[in-house]
Protein backbone atom coordinates (compact mmCIF):
# COMPACT_ATOMS: atom_id res chain seq x y z
CA UNK A 1 0.00 0.00 0.00
CA UNK A 2 1.12 3.47 -1.10
CA UNK A 3 2.15 5.54 1.91
CA UNK A 4 0.96 9.79 2.11
CA UNK A 5 4.11 10.72 1.18
CA UNK A 6 4.22 8.68 -2.01
CA UNK A 7 1.23 9.42 -2.95
CA UNK A 8 2.02 13.13 -2.56
CA UNK A 9 5.46 12.68 -4.51
CA UNK A 10 3.34 10.98 -7.15
CA UNK A 11 0.70 13.81 -7.70
CA UNK A 12 3.82 16.40 -7.60
CA UNK A 13 5.02 14.94 -11.20
CA UNK A 14 1.27 15.27 -12.30
CA UNK A 15 2.76 17.50 -15.70
CA UNK A 16 1.48 20.95 -15.32
CA UNK A 17 -0.94 22.55 -17.44
CA UNK A 18 1.02 25.00 -20.11
CA UNK A 19 -0.14 28.36 -20.60
CA UNK A 20 1.30 28.55 -23.83
CA UNK A 21 1.66 26.91 -26.88
CA UNK A 22 5.29 25.36 -27.08
CA UNK A 23 6.48 27.60 -29.82
CA UNK A 24 6.29 31.18 -30.47
CA UNK A 25 4.37 32.22 -33.78
CA UNK A 26 5.21 35.12 -36.37
CA UNK A 27 1.82 36.41 -37.35
CA UNK A 28 1.17 38.88 -39.51
CA UNK A 29 -0.33 42.28 -37.57
CA UNK A 30 -3.45 42.18 -40.08
CA UNK A 31 -4.64 39.02 -38.45
CA UNK A 32 -4.19 40.46 -35.00
CA UNK A 33 -7.35 41.98 -33.54
CA UNK A 34 -6.98 44.58 -30.33
CA UNK A 35 -9.42 44.12 -27.64
CA UNK A 36 -9.18 47.90 -26.78
CA UNK A 37 -8.07 51.19 -29.15
CA UNK A 38 -4.98 53.35 -28.75
CA UNK A 39 -6.15 57.11 -28.78
CA UNK A 40 -4.15 60.02 -30.26
CA UNK A 41 -4.19 60.99 -26.54
CA UNK A 42 -2.18 57.48 -25.34
CA UNK A 43 0.03 58.04 -28.27
CA UNK A 44 0.98 61.81 -27.25
CA UNK A 45 2.03 60.56 -23.46
CA UNK A 46 5.08 59.72 -22.16
CA UNK A 47 4.91 56.41 -21.46
CA UNK A 48 4.17 56.15 -25.58
CA UNK A 49 6.99 57.77 -26.31
CA UNK A 50 9.64 55.84 -23.98
CA UNK A 51 7.89 52.36 -25.16
CA UNK A 52 8.19 53.70 -28.68
CA UNK A 53 12.34 54.63 -28.31
CA UNK A 54 12.64 51.30 -26.59
CA UNK A 55 11.44 49.37 -29.82
CA UNK A 56 13.22 51.85 -32.46
CA UNK A 57 16.67 51.25 -30.21
CA UNK A 58 16.45 47.39 -29.08
CA UNK A 59 13.54 46.11 -31.31
CA UNK A 60 10.71 43.95 -29.22
CA UNK A 61 12.28 42.63 -26.45
CA UNK A 62 8.48 41.34 -25.14
CA UNK A 63 6.55 39.47 -27.47
CA UNK A 64 2.94 40.44 -27.75
CA UNK A 65 0.80 37.55 -26.47
CA UNK A 66 -2.37 36.81 -28.43
CA UNK A 67 -4.88 34.05 -27.97
CA UNK A 68 -6.79 32.21 -31.40
CA UNK A 69 -10.39 33.48 -32.56
CA UNK A 70 -12.35 30.09 -32.17
CA UNK A 71 -13.81 29.51 -34.96
CA UNK A 72 -11.46 31.18 -37.23
CA UNK A 73 -8.50 29.26 -38.34
CA UNK A 74 -6.37 32.38 -38.88
CA UNK A 75 -7.35 35.47 -36.60
CA UNK A 76 -6.24 36.15 -33.22
CA UNK A 77 -7.56 38.12 -30.59
CA UNK A 78 -4.43 40.78 -28.83
CA UNK A 79 -4.65 40.26 -24.86
CA UNK A 80 -1.16 42.08 -24.27
CA UNK A 81 0.61 44.55 -25.47
CA UNK A 82 -1.54 47.05 -27.74
CA UNK A 83 0.90 49.58 -27.61
CA UNK A 84 3.82 47.63 -28.72
CA UNK A 85 1.69 46.59 -32.32
CA UNK A 86 0.52 50.40 -32.35
CA UNK A 87 3.99 51.31 -32.48
CA UNK A 88 4.75 48.16 -34.93
CA UNK A 89 1.86 49.68 -37.16
CA UNK A 90 3.00 52.97 -37.52
CA UNK A 91 6.90 52.40 -38.08
CA UNK A 92 5.58 49.94 -41.24
CA UNK A 93 5.93 46.58 -40.27
CA UNK A 94 3.90 43.65 -41.75
CA UNK A 95 4.27 41.05 -39.09
CA UNK A 96 5.16 40.19 -35.14
CA UNK A 97 6.78 36.94 -33.43
CA UNK A 98 3.74 36.07 -30.62
CA UNK A 99 3.48 34.03 -28.00
CA UNK A 100 0.15 31.97 -28.25
CA UNK A 101 -1.89 32.06 -25.06
CA UNK A 102 -4.25 28.28 -24.92
CA UNK A 103 -7.24 30.78 -23.53
CA UNK A 104 -8.36 34.15 -23.74
CA UNK A 105 -7.72 35.26 -20.21
CA UNK A 106 -6.08 38.37 -20.55
CA UNK A 107 -6.12 40.02 -17.00
CA UNK A 108 -3.08 37.52 -16.50
CA UNK A 109 -0.71 39.15 -18.95
CA UNK A 110 1.57 42.13 -18.06
CA UNK A 111 -0.78 44.99 -18.99
CA UNK A 112 -1.89 43.92 -15.16
CA UNK A 113 1.68 44.68 -13.47
CA UNK A 114 2.43 47.52 -12.12
CA UNK A 115 4.76 49.79 -13.79
CA UNK A 116 8.26 49.48 -12.52
CA UNK A 117 9.45 51.13 -8.95
CA UNK A 118 11.43 53.92 -8.81
CA UNK A 119 14.19 52.18 -7.18
CA UNK A 120 13.86 49.30 -8.98
CA UNK A 121 14.32 51.30 -12.46
CA UNK A 122 17.62 53.45 -10.50
CA UNK A 123 19.34 49.53 -9.72
CA UNK A 124 18.46 48.73 -13.58
CA UNK A 125 20.36 51.74 -14.79
CA UNK A 126 22.97 50.46 -12.53
CA UNK A 127 23.51 47.05 -13.80
CA UNK A 128 22.85 48.35 -17.14
CA UNK A 129 26.00 50.48 -16.69
CA UNK A 130 28.21 47.92 -15.36
CA UNK A 131 27.21 46.09 -17.77
CA UNK A 132 28.89 48.13 -20.09
CA UNK A 133 25.66 49.61 -21.89
CA UNK A 134 26.41 53.55 -22.94
CA UNK A 135 24.62 56.41 -20.57
CA UNK A 136 23.76 57.97 -24.51
CA UNK A 137 21.97 54.36 -25.43
CA UNK A 138 20.04 54.03 -22.23
CA UNK A 139 18.91 57.46 -22.51
CA UNK A 140 17.15 56.80 -26.29
CA UNK A 141 15.82 53.56 -25.37
CA UNK A 142 13.98 55.68 -22.45
CA UNK A 143 13.16 58.85 -24.29
CA UNK A 144 14.98 61.04 -22.12
CA UNK A 145 17.80 63.20 -21.93
CA UNK A 146 21.25 62.01 -20.55
CA UNK A 147 20.54 63.97 -17.25
CA UNK A 148 18.02 62.44 -16.15
CA UNK A 149 19.58 59.12 -16.68
CA UNK A 150 22.47 60.44 -13.93
CA UNK A 151 19.75 61.32 -11.87
CA UNK A 152 18.29 58.33 -11.98
CA UNK A 153 21.53 56.43 -11.95
CA UNK A 154 22.54 58.46 -8.83
CA UNK A 155 18.84 58.10 -7.34
CA UNK A 156 20.24 56.75 -3.80
CA UNK A 157 22.83 59.00 -2.74
CA UNK A 158 22.57 59.98 0.85
CA UNK A 159 19.75 58.02 1.19
CA UNK A 160 19.95 55.45 4.07
CA UNK A 161 19.70 51.86 3.70
CA UNK A 162 16.57 51.46 5.64
CA UNK A 163 14.74 54.10 4.31
CA UNK A 164 15.78 52.83 0.37
CA UNK A 165 14.35 49.35 1.39
CA UNK A 166 11.13 50.68 2.33
CA UNK A 167 10.70 52.81 -0.48
CA UNK A 168 11.79 49.87 -2.86
CA UNK A 169 8.45 48.92 -4.63
CA UNK A 170 6.53 52.17 -4.14
CA UNK A 171 6.30 54.81 -7.28
CA UNK A 172 8.06 57.48 -5.36
CA UNK A 173 9.41 61.00 -7.50
CA UNK A 174 12.90 61.99 -8.05
CA UNK A 175 11.95 64.94 -6.03
CA UNK A 176 11.28 63.20 -2.88
CA UNK A 177 14.62 61.76 -2.68
CA UNK A 178 16.19 65.09 -2.88
CA UNK A 179 13.75 66.34 -0.13
CA UNK A 180 14.91 62.95 1.74
CA UNK A 181 18.65 64.08 1.26
CA UNK A 182 17.62 67.02 4.06
CA UNK A 183 17.45 64.67 6.71
CA UNK A 184 19.58 62.41 8.87
CA UNK A 185 19.17 58.95 8.46
CA UNK A 186 16.97 58.43 11.29
CA UNK A 187 14.41 61.15 9.85
CA UNK A 188 14.77 59.95 6.67
CA UNK A 189 13.22 56.24 7.84
CA UNK A 190 10.48 58.40 10.00
CA UNK A 191 9.53 60.15 6.80
CA UNK A 192 9.61 57.21 4.42
CA UNK A 193 7.16 55.03 6.88
CA UNK A 194 5.02 58.53 7.18
CA UNK A 195 4.95 58.46 3.59
CA UNK A 196 3.72 54.65 3.53
CA UNK A 197 1.01 54.95 6.43
CA UNK A 198 -0.65 57.99 4.69
CA UNK A 199 -0.22 56.52 1.47
CA UNK A 200 1.32 59.84 -0.13
CA UNK A 201 4.50 59.85 -2.09
CA UNK A 202 4.95 63.75 -3.93
CA UNK A 203 7.39 65.90 -3.84
CA UNK A 204 5.32 68.34 -1.96
CA UNK A 205 4.49 65.92 0.76
CA UNK A 206 7.90 65.12 1.28
CA UNK A 207 8.64 69.29 1.61
CA UNK A 208 5.99 69.44 3.71
CA UNK A 209 7.89 66.37 5.91
CA UNK A 210 10.89 68.46 5.84
CA UNK A 211 9.69 71.50 6.54
CA UNK A 212 8.00 70.03 9.75
CA UNK A 213 11.57 68.61 11.08
CA UNK A 214 13.47 69.90 13.93
CA UNK A 215 16.99 71.20 13.05
CA UNK A 216 18.38 68.71 15.10
CA UNK A 217 17.48 66.31 12.53
CA UNK A 218 18.33 67.93 9.38
CA UNK A 219 21.58 66.95 8.06
CA UNK A 220 24.62 69.55 9.10
CA UNK A 221 24.69 72.90 6.44
CA UNK A 222 21.82 71.47 4.45
CA UNK A 223 19.06 73.32 6.82
CA UNK A 224 16.57 73.94 4.47
CA UNK A 225 14.18 76.74 5.35
CA UNK A 226 10.66 76.73 4.24
CA UNK A 227 9.83 80.11 2.62
CA UNK A 228 6.89 82.64 4.35
CA UNK A 229 6.72 80.37 7.16
CA UNK A 230 7.90 81.43 10.95
CA UNK A 231 9.44 78.76 13.82
CA UNK A 232 6.19 79.11 15.16
CA UNK A 233 4.39 77.86 12.13
CA UNK A 234 6.39 74.81 11.50
CA UNK A 235 6.35 73.92 14.74
CA UNK A 236 2.82 73.90 14.87
CA UNK A 237 2.75 71.72 11.49
CA UNK A 238 4.58 69.30 13.07
CA UNK A 239 2.45 68.94 15.96
CA UNK A 240 -0.10 68.63 13.38
CA UNK A 241 1.34 65.58 11.06
CA UNK A 242 2.02 63.60 14.54
CA UNK A 243 -1.67 64.25 15.52
CA UNK A 244 -2.93 63.29 11.92
CA UNK A 245 -0.41 60.72 11.80
CA UNK A 246 -2.19 58.81 15.26
CA UNK A 247 -5.87 59.41 13.50
CA UNK A 248 -5.47 58.08 10.68
CA UNK A 249 -3.64 54.53 12.50
CA UNK A 250 -6.79 54.49 14.72
CA UNK A 251 -9.04 54.65 10.81
CA UNK A 252 -7.08 51.80 9.34
CA UNK A 253 -7.99 49.75 11.91
CA UNK A 254 -11.61 50.14 10.56
CA UNK A 255 -11.33 50.48 7.35
CA UNK A 256 -9.86 47.27 6.35
CA UNK A 257 -13.05 45.33 5.82
CA UNK A 258 -14.54 47.90 3.45
CA UNK A 259 -11.45 48.12 1.57
CA UNK A 260 -11.12 44.64 0.81
CA UNK A 261 -15.00 44.16 -0.27
CA UNK A 262 -14.29 47.44 -2.56
CA UNK A 263 -10.92 45.12 -3.90
CA UNK A 264 -12.61 42.15 -4.42
CA UNK A 265 -15.18 43.99 -6.22
CA UNK A 266 -12.95 45.84 -8.59
CA UNK A 267 -10.69 42.32 -9.01
CA UNK A 268 -14.11 40.58 -10.17
CA UNK A 269 -14.31 43.34 -12.72
CA UNK A 270 -10.95 43.41 -14.34
CA UNK A 271 -11.14 39.57 -14.80
CA UNK A 272 -14.90 39.97 -16.64
CA UNK A 273 -12.44 42.66 -18.71
CA UNK A 274 -9.78 40.51 -19.10
CA UNK A 275 -12.18 37.88 -20.81
CA UNK A 276 -11.84 38.57 -24.44
CA UNK A 277 -15.34 36.84 -24.93
CA UNK A 278 -17.07 38.56 -22.83
CA UNK A 279 -15.32 42.04 -23.68
CA UNK A 280 -16.72 41.25 -27.52
CA UNK A 281 -20.14 40.29 -25.81
CA UNK A 282 -20.67 43.19 -24.05
CA UNK A 283 -18.91 45.74 -27.13
CA UNK A 284 -21.56 44.26 -29.00
CA UNK A 285 -25.00 44.49 -26.60
CA UNK A 286 -23.75 46.56 -23.67
CA UNK A 287 -21.49 49.29 -24.97
CA UNK A 288 -22.54 51.55 -22.20
CA UNK A 289 -21.35 49.32 -19.18
CA UNK A 290 -18.28 48.17 -20.98
CA UNK A 291 -17.20 51.99 -21.06
CA UNK A 292 -17.99 52.58 -17.48
CA UNK A 293 -16.54 49.52 -16.34
CA UNK A 294 -13.42 50.41 -18.50
CA UNK A 295 -13.62 53.94 -17.22
CA UNK A 296 -13.98 52.89 -13.14
CA UNK A 297 -10.91 50.47 -13.83
CA UNK A 298 -8.40 52.57 -15.47
CA UNK A 299 -9.00 55.13 -12.06
CA UNK A 300 -8.62 52.27 -9.75
CA UNK A 301 -5.66 51.19 -11.08
CA UNK A 302 -4.12 55.16 -11.39
CA UNK A 303 -5.35 55.67 -7.33
CA UNK A 304 -3.67 52.10 -6.81
CA UNK A 305 -0.01 52.32 -8.81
Amino acid sequence: MPTKAAETIKSSREPVALGFEETSMRIPLDAIFPLRIVTDRIKASVKYGQIKASITEVGIIEPPVVARIKGDGSGFNLLDGHLRLEILRDNGATDVVCLVALDDEAYTYNKRISRIATIQEHRMILNAVRNGVSEERLAKALNVNIARIRSKRNLLVGICPEAANLLRDKHVPMGVFTELRHLKPVRQIEAAELMITMNKYSSSYAKTIVAATPPTALVAGRTKKSRGLSDRQVSLMQQESESLDREFRAVEKTYSADHLDLAMAFGYIERLLGNARVVGFMAQHHPDILSEFQTKIQQHLSVTQ
